[in-house]
């Protein structure tokens, strides 16, 4: 019997057995049985809910789902702490579904999604490279089994209840003088706007088409993987004083504009999903530059700065004039100081920011990157940031250059650093799952 079952079945009892010739006692004994049954239901009801409450993160694809209303600064908070499937659906060593292994990893199956559940992660970010899955490169056709096998992944994560960021990702040509017609590539010049937008916007349309009405929230796109200016000399740093960086924010504007409204037009969920837009190179230093301005939307508080932060650079990456093994006071320091500035410009008014990727790159070091861990996704979530960890699946210790950024044996599913996984979920209040040790 349900609730309201019951609260039918009282009215009738207070309406049958309440008349002014009723005997006490009949009104009291019926009542005493109504209040059985009440206590049965509501016991039956909670029962239900708890039930629902551990199915809840199940989610079921291929039925339509309304997105709920948050807003970006709390949907953020919501991602929490997530992992990035690295060099995979992104590689592009060869074209068709066979690219997902042409840089060195494993097929993703189910079970590798399952692990990253299971380990106690909110979100897993799918990078994925689209410029080598076109068949028709006059409309710039994405390749079906393609699109095919990245909904299928999509599909395991969502099931899992994960927050999903999927991406077009090693899509930015070389130079500009690579975009021409059919070359299903972009770059955020004005000499390559046109043909840029042109198959950005046909891309997106046919993913935000794929990618509607079957999922809510946790579905959430991201325009485009650090958008760079390649063949410059800026193409991984900003200057405000920059005339090619100037022009290149303000196409990158125009670019991600393009894209978004592609997306809305699709209708549906899409008309409201949240999207995260980068800054030039995704650098923070470029996001909070007065060049970056985030696009024109019709939805109302679903945009997110993305930004991507390896840093302190000398201790997080490889630096063959510094080699930097330590984590201490002075980097803590500046890394607070930039988040500090990025919540200051976009979290305390109402914008959501998402640390897309970061890491730090290993160098037999384990004990000052698992203070790094702490100290960065901790620090980074005071401020309403969530971070997910890069991995390429390189984890091999080097102080002679790479960038080692593995941490899970996606065939064994067991975690390299298991310590360093749960300093950075412990920071940001989360109890690990399961993190087995890699042998």
């Amino acid at each position: 019997m349900n609730l309201d079952q019951v609260e039918m079945f009282l009215v009738y009892v207070e309406n049958k057995y309440t008349q002014v010739y009723m005997k006490q006692n009949q009104v009291r004994a019926v009542f005493i049985m109504a209040l059985v049954i009440f206590g049965a239901g509501v016991i039956s009801c909670v029962h239900n809910t708890d039930d629902e409450e551990e199915d809840k993160e199940q989610t079921t694809v291929g039925e339509e789902i309304q997105v709920k209303v948050t807003s970006s600064t709390e949907l953020a908070k919501e991602i929490a702490i997530g992992w990035n499937l690295g060099n995979t659906l992104d590689a592009t060593g060869s074209s068709g579904v066979n690219s997902e292994t042409s840089w060195g990893q494993p097929r993703t199956t189910k079970a590798m999604i399952d692990g990253i559940k299971s380990a106690g992660f909110k979100t897993i970010r799918l990078p994925v490279s689209w410029h080598n899955h076109i068949d028709d490169t006059s409309s710039y056709t994405i390749n079906a089994e393609w699109l095919s096998r990245v909904k299928e992944v999509v599909d395991w994560a969502y099931q899992d209840g994960l927050y999903i960021i999927l991406n077009t990702h090693h899509d930015n040509a070389e130079n500009a003088s690579e975009v021409v017609s059919g070359s299903a590539l972009y770059h955020p010049t004005s000499a390559a706007y046109s043909e840029s937008s042109k198959f950005l916007k046909s891309v997106w349309t046919q993913i935000a088409s794929e990618f509607n009405n079957e999922y809510d929230e946790h579905l959430i796109f991201e325009v485009l993987n650090e958008p760079r200016l390649t063949g410059t000399n800026f193409e991984w740093w900003f200057n405000d004083s920059s005339s090619v960086c100037q022009e290149g924010a303000k196409v990158l504007k125009s670019l991600e504009q393009d894209c978004l409204d592609a997306i809305r037009a699709t209708g549906g969920n899409n008309a409201s999903r949240y999207v995260l837009i980068p800054a030039l190179s995704a650098n923070p230093d470029a996001a909070l530059s007065d060049c970056f301005a985030l696009p024109s939307d019709s939805a109302d508080d679903r945009l997110i700065v993305s930004v991507h932060s390896y840093r302190p650079y000398t201790f997080a990456m490889y630096d063959e004039n510094n080699i930097d093994t330590t984590f201490d006071s002075a980097d803590e320091k500046s890394l607070k100081s930039d988040f500090e500035k990025l919540y200051n410009k976009f979290t305390k008014n109402g914008v959501g920011v998402v640390i897309g990727e970061t890491s730090a790159t290993n160098k037999g070091n384990l004990e000052e990157r698992v203070k790094w861990a702490k100290y960065f996704f901790g620090t980074a979530y005071e401020y309403g940031m969530p971070s997910i960890i890069w991995d390429n699946g390189a984890y091999a210790a080097s102080t002679t250059g790479g960038e080692q950024h593995g941490y899970y044996n996606r065939s064994a599913q067991t975690w390299y650093f298991p310590t360093m996984i749960d300093a950075a979920m412990s920071a940001v209040g989360i109890t690990s799952g399961k993190l087995t040790a890699s042998n």
